[in-house]
């Protein structure tokens, strides 16, 4: 839920570097860590010459072949995986690894080795370039895809942005390394409980379908934060300083309005639960990963007396959600 509306969501390198033509502070690679330094002569190289050793899980080592960065986006398998193929729409938990492919001195806007922390990746067709799109779909937990994205995977308003922002994708293309090291459930799955909270109901298909929550009541609101759990996941508790995947629908209590739902858009959102209001980093802090909670928030913990004019949200409105926590980094 987000203070403006229901997540704020982190930027995670794959989106902020690839997808948007932005970066973060830059790093010049070296041969000896993280990569090797190119002349800038000679013909375009292929990114069959890209050279990355190392374990999945741990932070590759890429060494670029001399010559111009390729002008023509693609990606590779570097290790297969194991188990299920991701399909369109899933979410991946993913470790990426990114260089500016320059033919000088390759530098790198990050690395989530170095950040200590996983961000998801979803694989959904127009969200990605089209080269990391075609490089995950299909991708298995335990995989390692390296991925070239170039100018011809760009719009001209991100080339734009890009080149503001100091990248210029006419002499640069930017490589990333992405390890898989899981991929996130749909939904929250396993036997149901009723909520237990007067006023409010719902029912769940099963499977992958949403849930659905119903807050129509002439019940009074409780007082104080409520959290009651629905299906409870057999994963690790989630702590007060991850980043957390999840499925949701938002609504206001009494009068059965939604004023948000990741379900509708199609696809899970992520935030980091020190970035959102305190009914949802206080309810959500110990609830295991893989859990269906049902959280109500009064005013004084959702968005105040100010409320939220953009949801619709008075500032006397207790809020009422259903949350599948399917991860957290």
């Amino acid at each position: 839920m987000r203070r403006r509306l229901a997540v704020v969501a982190t930027v995670p390198l794959v989106f902020a570097v690839a997808a948007c033509g932005t970066a973060t502070k830059q790093t010049a690679a070296s041969p000896s860590a993280s990569g090797s330094v190119a002349a800038a002569n000679g013909p375009a190289a292929n990114v069959k010459d890209i050279k990355v050793s190392g374990v999945v899980g741990k932070k590759p080592t890429v060494t670029f072949p001399v010559g111009h960065p390729a002008v023509t986006s693609s990606a590779l398998t570097i290790t297969e995986g194991t188990g299920e193929a991701a399909v369109e729409g899933d979410t991946l938990t993913a470790n990426v690894t990114v260089y500016n492919w320059d033919g000088k001195t390759n530098p790198s806007p990050g690395s989530d080795y170095d950040q200590g922390h996983s961000e998801f990746v979803t694989v959904k067709k127009g969200q990605l370039p089209a080269a990391l799109y075609d490089g995950l779909l299909g991708a298995k937990p335990g995989a390692r895809v390296l991925a070239v994205v170039a100018k011809d995977n760009l719009t001209p308003e991100q080339l734009a942005s890009a080149k503001q922002s100091g990248t210029d994708f006419e002499n640069t293309s930017q490589v990333l390394v992405i390890d898989v090291m899981a991929a996130a459930p749909k939904a929250a799955h396993g036997a149901a409980a009723d909520p237990g909270i007067k006023g409010v109901t719902l029912v769940n298909p099963g499977n992958d379908t949403a849930p659905k929550l119903t807050t129509k009541t002439s019940e009074k609101p409780p007082k104080d934060l409520v959290v009651k759990t629905v299906i409870k996941g057999e994963g690790a508790q989630v702590k007060a300083d991850q980043t957390v995947l999840a499925h949701y629908t938002g609504k206001i209590w009494g009068s059965d309005k939604q004023f948000d739902s990741s379900w509708d858009r199609g696809a899970p959102s992520s935030f980091a639960l020190s970035q959102v209001v305190k009914g949802w980093s206080q309810g959500l802090t110990g609830v295991p990963i893989g859990s269906r909670v049902v959280i109500s928030i009064p005013p004084e913990l959702g968005y105040g007396k100010e409320g939220n004019a953009q949801g619709g949200i008075k500032g006397t409105d207790t809020l009422v959600f259903v949350v599948d926590v399917l991860a957290a980094t």
